[in-house]
């Protein structure tokens, strides 16, 4: 099970980091908020919001089990991405692109599912020696 989750977990991170977040973050500045192929318009500080929200979730569902610093954080930045996702699934309903809610909402039952299973079922272990990222005693 841990293989399977930690599969799971670099799938989403992957995809949230680069395929979603990053260019949310990063076309509206080279091109124009105009780029992005949005059916209904949205606040370009509001996709900001979301891009930086995708990213940090992303990178909080590995680095905590790599690092094996605050492992606790896996299952929370797997649940903030599950809201995520059920905004997403909302306004992909909203804009009338049904295919498009229904992937958001497979996304965010990965995520469910990676967040319940770091929660219950094969939690990350906390560093077992000093690690170089926390002072040192």
């Amino acid at each position: 099970m841990n293989r399977a989750l930690w599969i799971v977990q670099g799938l989403l991170a992957t995809f949230f980091v680069l395929a979603s977040g990053a260019p949310k973050l990063i076309v509206p500045l080279v091109l124009s908020v105009d780029a992005l192929p949005m059916p209904i318009p949205l606040p370009y500080a509001f996709i900001a919001f979301i891009g930086v929200a995708e990213v940090l979730g992303g990178l909080g569902l590995v680095l905590p089990g790599i690092t094996g610093i605050r492992p606790g954080l896996a299952p929370l930045a797997a649940g903030g991405l599950v809201l995520v996702t059920l905004g997403a699934t909302a306004y992909q309903i909203a804009a009338g692109q049904p295919e498009n809610a229904a992937f958001a909402a497979a996304i965010g039952l990965l995520c469910a599912f990676a967040g319940y299973g770091r929660w219950q079922v094969s939690p990350h272990q906390t560093a077992s020696h000093q690690s170089v990222l926390q002072p040192a005693s």
